[in-house]
């Protein structure tokens, strides 16, 4: 199998063909750059501007505008010249659906214009039609006649454009052929791309964009692996993840789908889609990148000091997700959800009071617990035994002498290091867990002398974890490894974060986590921070209510939520209502943000449903394709209700909508009442 990277177990830069975009120089090894798009509208030149510019001073070194139209195409040159005149020469980026006219006239205007193969020529109505081979290579045709009228401007005016395809928009002809598939999403860029090619125009950037990071991250490797298969070379990757959402959630399902292809040296520019204020989405970009271009921080670095072993063949497979098999040790492995672990350890007299923090909460009027979608299946307490009682599904990690003393061995479960299970004389009959540093322990797994002692012991979870400077590259080669040597014992994702604020370790966490689950790995997840950073979080109480949104609550409520919000964004376990909701642009009908608020706060007990928010017609109802309903603006003050990718209520009063998407909720049985 042809590798999508340089490398599984090491950090290295995919090679990428250079590309300028005005007076900005990408790929070829150059710095990850940052962008983002505004969201104000390109007719009102000034407002445009100035957000613009907010944008840049943020450090956005790209900024996109949508174009939908030949009127906002040309007013861009308005708003170009203004920015000049105040001494910003940022490129800036005309965002073309449907309208080649309008892409005509950005490309010789601006220094970058993107293009949807989805919407740009093909027709998109949603139907489905069965293409004949002459049929199909007809429509190629056509293709080719506009688009190489684009390709030849853009090459005369040296603007470098973007093959932008999105999960939710491909082209009925691709749908036909492919359906809604990433390899699909991979042909129809391909189609444009050799179409630029054959005109020997190569200042060409391609993303693979779609709201589940899952199908994302499997695009790119897929495209990757195409171009290097036909061109023998690659072009520069654009990476996002589409209509990501606001807040805790748009951040981790940006991380889990940007991050794992970074951690592999995939990607030269990067876009965080937030439903909030485009200047801040530069923050989450910059900490997303960060991890891979500052060589002394504290998190990740590039080296891992030749310590883990490179991999011949693939034991799995990158392109199609299958989920690792393992077998069940209680409630952990075969095909159960993932669980949560909270790491209590750094708390130093555990009451009742604290388990709400990870969803248990007890009422003493009844004497009984209430346990919440998203409570924690285990807490690992060090060398505390607890003085109450606990909820009942809840049991208790503890190392190996404390569980000796324990009266309820039952409730209480050790955890041991390689070494430590060889040689114990007493383990539980039930539940032992064996606690890995991959690639960095004398007594690693690939240790003969210990794995025979636990390789498929019935009763062995194995934590694996690495202090390795590239944690995920060598977590990954353990499974590897794992794999190859039919180890079925099922494993538990072990993430420390030694950065310092709220979407550090977010994206941290994310990166590390979403990377491995998205390949089919981990059975459950544990997050856990350095002394020092527990410390730094703990006095500053995880507040972010400076920025756009607020976490401001306990460690351990902040990594409780993380833990589930990662399993969600990576469709493992579903614990809550997940919204696709777009960023929002020039071309939105009505406020997204308060839209959005107001949208989470009657359905967020809807625990598995897919809403999606879509400021337009260009983003939904195509880009929402995975949600089971949908919110769409179709006119000033008027909203369109989808149930999939099918219209129940066309052009309803803004006023009355979301009391109308109750209706339909309620009407499709997806409703239930609050609790």
């Amino acid at each position: 199998m042809q590798l999508y990277c340089n490398a599984l177990t090491q950090y290295s830069r995919l090679k990428t063909r250079e590309v300028k975009i005005g007076n900005l120089l990408l790929g070829n090894g150059h710095p990850i750059r940052l962008q983002t798009m505004t969201t104000t509208d390109t007719m009102d030149t000034m407002a445009t501007v100035e957000q613009t510019i907010r944008c840049i001073e943020a450090g956005a070194e790209l900024v996109r505008i949508t174009a939908p139209s030949k009127k906002e195409a040309e007013n861009l040159l308005h708003i170009k010249n203004e920015l000049r005149k105040r001494g910003y020469d940022t490129p800036l980026v005309a965002d073309i659906h449907f309208t080649p006219n309008a892409a005509e006239i950005a490309a010789k205007i601006v220094e970058k214009v993107r293009v949807n193969p989805g919407n740009y020529v093909d027709k998109k109505k949603f139907e489905q039609i069965d293409y004949t081979d002459a049929e199909y290579v007809e429509e190629i045709e056509r293709i080719r006649e506009r688009f190489t009228l684009l390709v030849r401007i853009c090459k005369e005016h040296g603007t470098a454009m973007r093959i932008g395809t999105n999960h939710g928009s491909l082209s009925d002809r691709i749908m036909s052929r492919y359906g809604d598939t990433p390899i699909g999403m991979v042909e129809s860029a391909m189609e444009f791309l050799r179409i630029a090619r054959s005109e020997d125009y190569h200042n060409i950037i391609l993303s693979m964009k779609a709201s589940n990071p899952q199908v994302m991250v499997q695009a790119y490797r897929l495209l990757i692996q195409q171009m290097e298969q036909e061109f023998g070379e690659c072009y520069p990757l654009h990476l996002g993840v589409t209509e990501a959402g606001d807040g805790e959630d748009g951040r981790v399902k940006s991380a889990a789908g940007i991050g794992t292809l970074l951690e592999d040296g995939i990607g030269d520019t990067v876009r965080v889609s937030l439903t909030e204020d485009p200047e801040f989405e530069i923050p989450v970009c910059r900490d997303i990148v960060k991890r891979y271009t500052v060589k002394d921080n504290i998190g990740f670095k590039h080296s891992t000091a030749g310590k883990v072993p490179a991999i011949e063949k693939v034991p799995y497979d990158p392109f199609h997700y299958k989920r690792r098999t393992t077998f069940s040790v209680g409630n952990i492995g075969g095909k159960q959800v993932p669980v949560v672990i909270a790491d209590f350890s750094k708390i130093s007299s555990i009451t009742p009071a604290h388990l709400v923090a990870i969803g248990y909460s007890y009422d003493e009027a009844t004497d009984k617990w209430n346990i919440g979608d998203a409570a924690a299946d285990y807490i690992f307490t060090g060398n505390q035994v607890l003085n109450f009682a606990l909820p009942g599904t809840l049991k208790v990690i503890v190392y190996p002498a404390t569980w000796l003393n324990c009266n309820d061995q039952e409730k209480y479960l050790p955890i041991f290091d390689t070494a430590g299970f060889a040689a114990a004389e007493n383990k539980s009959k039930q539940l032992n867990f064996v606690i890995v540093d991959c690639y960095n322990d004398e007594t690693a797994i690939n240790d003969y002398t210990h794995i025979e002692k636990l390789a498929n012991d019935p009763t062995v979870v194995l934590c694996l974890s690495s202090t390795n400077k590239t944690s995920m590259t060598s977590i990954r080669r353990m499974f590897m490894e794992l794999i190859e040597k039919q180890i079925q014992n099922p494993v538990v994702i072990i993430s420390d974060s030694n950065w310092i604020t709220p979407d550090e370790h977010l994206i941290h966490y994310s990166t590390e986590c979403g990377a491995l689950l998205l390949d089919g790995f981990g059975d459950g997840i544990c997050l856990g921070m350095s002394t020092e950073s527990y410390e730094q979080s703990a006095l500053a109480n995880m507040d972010t209510s400076g920025r756009n949104y607020s976490i401001n609550q306990s460690v351990e409520q902040f990594i409780n939520s993380s833990a589930f919000s990662i399993l969600q964004a990576t469709r493992t376990r579903i614990s809550k209502t997940e919204y696709i909701s777009c960023p929002s642009c020039g071309r939105t009908l009505f406020d997204l943000q308060e839209t959005t608020a107001k949208i989470r706060s009657v359905t967020n007990h809807l625990k598995g449903v897919k809403i999606a928010i879509m400021g337009c017609i260009v983003n939904g109802p195509g880009e929402m394709a995975d949600a089971d309903f949908g919110y769409v603006g179709s006119g000033v003050g008027k909203i369109t209700l989808y149930k999939g990718k099918e219209i129940m209520k066309r052009n309803i009063d803004s006023e009355i909508a979301v009391t109308e998407l109750i209706n339909l909720l309620k009407e499709s049985d997806a409703w239930v009442n609050p609790a």
